[in-house]
């Protein structure tokens, strides 16, 4: 669980510590994540709460690698397409995507650690392995909802220009691009209160361990 807790801490600096992801954060990102889904392989890891969490954590940056090797392949190849904009917005909408479920995954851990902590016996109900699940596919369902919805908005964005001013598009037009956009700004501070909230679990957490072991020492 070592090397678990070391991606945890990778996957934590590159997620809610920096501001915006760069290439080497993103790279060892994808290298932790191959890492930690090789060890999740392994029969000595054991079926928990914590581990499902992880291993959906660690799936999310399958996102990342078809980012990547999409954009490769466009540029080496030299592709041409139709529209350059659309397939630009569909890859950022992925790692969008993938920052989002991995944002609330590790907040997710965050707050499980903080119920084995100070609630071990009385939040042993909650912390099963089918909660786990429920609460992983949760995540994926509403960050995949949302970013249909932002690569819906591109797409009407793409063809509002050839659409005719009094149709039926127009008006889905301007819904999705509201929705969108107000979705946009509930992401961004929500962000703003994970990293908050993770901080400060992490920093209860942190100050209780110190107690008992100066207590132990006593």
């Amino acid at each position: 669980m070592k090397d678990l807790r070391r991606y945890l801490v990778l996957k934590y600096i590159q997620y809610l510590v920096l501001s915006s992801s760069n290439a080497v954060s993103t790279f060892l990102g994808l290298l932790g994540s191959l890492y930690a889904i090789i060890i999740l392989q392994s029969a000595k890891v054991s079926s928990k709460s914590t581990v499902v969490l992880i291993s959906s954590l660690a799936k999310a940056d399958i996102l990342v690698c078809i980012t990547v090797v999409s954009a490769m392949v466009l540029w080496t190849f030299d592709v041409s397409i139709s529209s350059p904009a659309l397939t630009s917005a569909l890859l950022q909408n992925l790692l969008t995507a993938n920052a989002h479920v991995s944002c609330l995954l590790l907040s997710c851990v965050a707050f499980e650690a903080y119920l084995i902590t100070f609630f071990p016996t009385e939040s042993r109900h909650l912390r099963t392995v089918k909660n786990a699940r429920l609460t992983s596919r949760i995540i994926w369902m509403l960050v995949s909802a949302e970013c249909a919805l932002f690569q819906t908005d591109d797409l009407l964005k793409a063809t509002s220009t050839s659409a005719p001013t009094r149709s039926p598009c127009v008006l889905l037009f301007h819904f999705s691009s509201t929705a969108a956009a107000l979705l946009r700004s509930l992401s961004y501070f929500l962000g703003i209160i994970l990293r908050i909230i993770n901080v400060y679990i992490y920093y209860k957490i942190f100050f209780s361990m110190s107690n008992r072991s100066t207590l132990k020492t006593k």
